[in-house]
């Protein structure tokens, strides 16, 4: 290994076109300089007063298995952004702990032991590691910490900036006794409730589950269901379950599969016994949340022709047939709206076709709600304007669906005289209520106004309902929703924490900003979540022996737990001092440092140090996720800080990134494209990777990872070493003409682009100006002069430090090569006062103005094609006050006719010339980069025929003709050659081609 301090770096392979051995090299001088980082404590942040913070974390990783791809985006994001505010001068902490909480980890050892021969050898393949090694990992700890320990390397050699210092799992005892505190603070608050609440529930493991419990990390969504019970002659129920209850009123029949099989159930409900028809897996379900006992099973087919009373209108109608009624969902018994529900009008066209003569009867769809936009029969429009040819053209129904519902949720009204639907009285009194409280409201009050009748008088029952099934536990098992009892819960739902989490979100920046809506309406749905399960690894609830807090309820504060864990081991602190009056006064400053010392044993001046590191850090900058942990994770994050810390410790911000799909699916390992980090790294290299993973997308879109994309950044990224090499030693002539004080003012120009587009996590933007835009500047430099300057060797060094942010490995090796003998990753970036002192907004404009007459000699060549020479008719500096007068009239409001006028008057124009002059302002005042004009009205304009005849050399090589003539087009000698001399105008020089063919 080349010695840090020689003042050389490693040699490029000679053979440049062979990538394979571009990687060796690449990953060989990772493996260098990551040895110098480590060594050299580089990325360790403590407190600096001195120094303005920033405090930046990721979501820890889950180490079930390796650090993938997703973690690879996931974490390059914000090492990017901590490297900028490095650069920038800031005393930046990005620290990284492992989240062993919860039961996948306990579900891949087990499946392990059981030696699942199919599972170990998918998985070995999925996880790119030895099988015999996966075979041994039958402990829960053992696997958790094989693939920590795996992951953590795989971070390293990725270059990611982690203060490993304060790394923690959440395992380790010191965060067990932080989680306790925290729990305890929410249990005083009155946050963390013991009640009934519905969860999702693991049938299998008998437990309550959560994202990351499942398959996929799917997180149960639990929606509220109606069961309206429909009753025959002889007193028993058909219960429909419906998120529709107000639609009750135009049901027309009722729908069974005649396919599957139906239980007669016993319930109890009301303390009495009543009969219901059930589909028999709708039952079992159902069994989680009710009291119920199967009685019989009978064929479904066997239900269909039988009449039940609506309970609402006294309607008798009929049982019917239908293949899409789920009998997992709901009650496997569903009610038909078919004026209202896409299904439904569906499946009642077909039965009527085949079974009526297309005559639909008493099934005759019946209008309930006004909806602008639709007929009386919305459903129907639905459905024939998606060309639905059948009940089974699901995908069209399921999207017509959602149209209908939001329409009519959104801005429906009940219709007046619903009362007349009413047949016959089953509850007294119902027309009575009809008329008073349905005809004419809002959907939505109708909804929760028939439900509530309903249920009072005994026709209804609230249900809960799994929306996103089928989802799985990690164990194989499928989910139900079970109405678990005398469980804790943190009560999301509770008014007065819901609204210090909307006081927080209020003043938090979201990136991307669109994003915000999904966070404000997570936290209105979200109601009690269970926080405790039976089994897993974490933390016990310190009340309640044998409750382990899950996954998702100990993530949601540990970033308060990195400013101080790496001070608590350093002073040997352990988990029995760490008591709750110890972390209310590191956390909150509370009690008395002195009763708090004699209590713990920590000394007063320790407790001080933990303090103010803590103060030091918080509030949090910035945490980055992926965007599937908004109703989850980062919406927990918010609730969680609201509660337990003042608003001067808020977090600032949230970045919720994009997925990264691997060739256009998002990953799985049901499909076997999981990409591991460490695979990753070894096989492209981490600058590669990471240079992928940054230009691939923007941070809020999904991004695309293929193989040409990490081709294509290889390609880029070695084309910028090969120009920085081949350049720097070349960039010795002392001339500073034009050219140097353009491309001096362009680097300045795209160093303050960055800063602004980093600032607002713009990381793809700020990274293609750095590796495509400012290279593209030095090629057209380079155009410009016979040999480059001093100057250039300036700004390659500057270069080289806005690379290292992104590639910080080959940028090292460049910082180096060049002769520098520290380390770029320390190194500051040009600050605003010398960015300034670099503007030379004169020349921008003068290359600018010479490069659109660069462009416009070619569109004239390509017309008339070859040419001897160019004669040029300028305008003086003098002339721009009639461009500028011009933009500033559009600027104010006026027209064409106003420009026209100031032509005339103002610039003495006469005749015909009038219009062309006018038009040509015009169209040049409002066409013109804003940033051009801005830096025009600051210096007045430009002398035209001085930046020609500076850069007369480079209009001669880019255009490949001579520029022979070069006239003020104000100079009554020049000639007028071709008439050429009065149209030149501000911007827009006349251009005659000589020996034009």
């Amino acid at each position: 290994m080349v010695n840090e301090n020689s003042g050389k770096g490693t040699q490029v392979p000679s053979n440049v076109d062979d990538m394979a051995s571009y990687i060796d090299y690449l990953k060989s001088i990772a493996r260098k300089w990551l040895e110098v980082w480590e060594r050299e404590k580089v990325y360790e942040a403590d407190p600096d007063p001195s120094r303005e913070k920033y405090f930046i974390t990721a979501a820890f990783m889950y180490p079930n298995g390796p650090a993938h791809i997703g973690h690879a985006r996931t974490y390059v994001i914000p090492d990017v952004i901590a490297r900028f505010k490095r650069a920038l001068g800031y005393n930046v902490l990005f620290p990284m702990g492992f989240h062993y909480t919860g039961t996948p980890i306990l579900s891949t050892a087990s499946k392990v032991a059981s030696g699942d021969e199919n599972f170990i050898k998918s998985m070995a393949t999925a996880f790119g590691i030895p099988e015999e090694e996966f075979r041994k990992l039958t402990e829960p700890l053992k696997l958790a910490r094989y693939f920590h320990s795996i992951s953590k390397d795989a971070m390293r050699f990725y270059g990611l900036s982690i203060d490993w210092r304060r790394e923690f799992t959440t395992v380790d005892p010191e965060f067990k006794a932080f989680i306790r505190w925290q729990f305890s603070k929410l249990k005083e608050k009155g946050y963390l409730v013991k009640g009934s609440h519905p969860v999702g529930w693991c049938p299998r493991d008998e437990m309550p589950v959560g994202m990351h419990d499942t398959k996929d990390d799917v997180e149960p969504e639990i929606e509220e269901v109606t069961l309206i019970k429909f009753v025959d002659n002889s007193g028993k129920f058909y219960p429909t379950a419906t998120l529709r209850p107000e639609t009750v009123l135009g049901v027309t029949n009722i729908w069974v599969n005649p396919n599957v099989e139906y239980c007669v159930c016993d319930v109890n409900v009301g303390g009495g016994t009543e009969e219901w028809f059930l589909a028999c897996k709708a039952a079992w379900r159902l069994s989680f949340q009710l009291d119920l006992k199967v009685i019989e099973r009978i064929p479904g087919k066997e239900l269909v022709g039988r009449k039940v009373i609506n309970p609402l209108t006294g309607r008798e109608v009929e049982i019917l047939p239908a293949t899409f009624v789920s009998e997992g969902f709901g009650t496997g018994v569903v009610m038909s709206v078919p004026a209202h529900a896409p299904y439904d009008y569906a499946a009642l066209r077909d039965y009527v076709i085949k079974y009526r003569g297309g005559e639909w009867g008493d099934l005759k769809p019946i209008p309930l709600i006004v909806v602008e936009g639709y007929s009386d029969v919305p459903a129907k429009d639905a459905v024939e304007r998606r060309g639905v040819k059948s009940q089974e053209d699901t995908e069209k129904l399921e999207d017509a669906t959602k149209e209908i519902y939001r329409a009519e949720h959104s801005k429906g009204t009940m219709r007046e005289g619903l009362e007349k639907l009413v047949v016959k009285e089953v509850i007294s009194g119902v027309r009575q209520f009809i008329t008073k409280s349905i005809n004419g409201v809002p959907v939505q009050e109708a909804r929760e106004r028939i439900r509530e009748y309903l249920r009072r008088n005994g026709y209804a029952h609230i249900a809960y309902e799994l929306m996103n099934a089928p989802v799985y536990c990690r164990c194989g098992a499928e989910i139900v929703v079970k109405l678990l009892k005398n469980q804790w819960f943190l009560d999301y739902g509770n008014p007065e924490w819901k609204e210090l989490a909307r006081k927080l979100l209020a003043r938090m920046r979201i990136v991307p900003e669109a994003r915000r809506s999904e966070f404000v309406a997570t936290i209105e749905w979200l109601k009690a979540r269970a926080c405790a399960r039976s089994r897993g690894l974490g933390t016990e609830l310190p009340w309640d022996k044998g409750w382990i807090i899950e996954s998702l309820s100990d993530s949601t504060i540990y970033m308060a737990f990195y400013t101080v864990i790496h001070k608590i081991r350093k002073y040997g602190i352990n988990d029995t001092q760490l008591t709750p009056e110890f972390w209310d006064y590191v956390m909150l400053g509370k009690g008395s440092i002195k009763e708090v010392s004699t209590k713990t044993g920590v000394s007063e001046d320790v407790l001080k140090e933990l303090r103010e590191e803590f103060n030091y850090w918080y509030p949090l900058d910035s945490r980055n996720s992926g965007k599937d942990l908004i109703p989850s994770h980062l919406t927990f994050f918010i609730f969680n800080h609201a509660a337990i810390y003042p608003p001067e410790k808020w977090p600032k911000q949230i970045v919720a990134n994009g997925w990264v799909l691997v060739k256009g699916e998002k990953m799985s390992k049901s499909k076997g494209n999981v990409m591991i980090l460490h695979g990753l790294v070894n096989t492209f290299s981490p600058d590669i990777v990471r240079l992928a993973m940054t230009l691939g997308a923007e941070v809020e879109a999904d991004m695309n990872f293929t193989v040409e994309l990490v081709d294509n950044t290889g390609s880029r990224l070695r084309k910028v070493e090969a120009m920085i090499r081949d350049l720097y030693g070349k960039c010795d002539a002392e001339e500073e003409g034009i050219a140097e004080k353009w491309i001096v003012s362009r680097f300045a120009l795209h160093v303050r682009r960055a800063i602004s587009e980093l600032e607002n996590v713009r990381v793809r933007a700020a990274g293609v100006r750095i590796f495509y835009l400012i290279p593209q500047d030095i090629e057209e430099y380079l155009r410009m002069v016979n040999k480059p300057s001093k100057t250039l060797k300036r700004i390659i060094e500057e270069w080289i430090k806005l690379m290292s942010i992104y590639t910080p490995f080959i940028a090292e090796e460049l910082w180096r090569t060049i002769g520098k003998d520290t380390l770029v990753v320390r190194e500051r970036w040009l600050s605003e006062d010398e960015l300034r002192k670099m503007m030379h907004e004169d020349a921008l404009l003068k290359v600018e103005y010479v490069r659109r007459l660069i462009r416009d000699v070619k569109e004239v060549l390509k017309v008339i094609g070859k040419g001897e020479g160019i004669v040029v008719y300028a305008v003086p500096k003098e002339s721009y006050t009639h461009l500028l007068r011009v933009a500033e009239i559009i600027s104010s409001g006026g027209r064409i006719g106003d420009v026209m006028r100031y032509v005339a008057k103002e610039m003495g124009v006469r005749g015909k010339d009038v219009p062309r002059v006018g038009k040509t302002l015009l169209e040049l005042a409002v066409s013109m980069d804003p940033e051009v004009m801005n830096m025009l009205k600051k210096v007045g304009g430009i002398d035209e025929v001085g930046a020609i005849n500076e850069l007369r050399h480079y209009v001669e090589r880019e255009t490949g003709v001579k520029v022979v003539g070069i006239y003020r087009a104000d100079d009554p000698e020049a000639p007028d050659m071709g008439g050429r001399k009065r149209q030149a105008l501000p911007w827009k020089p006349g251009i005659y081609v000589t020996g034009a063919e």
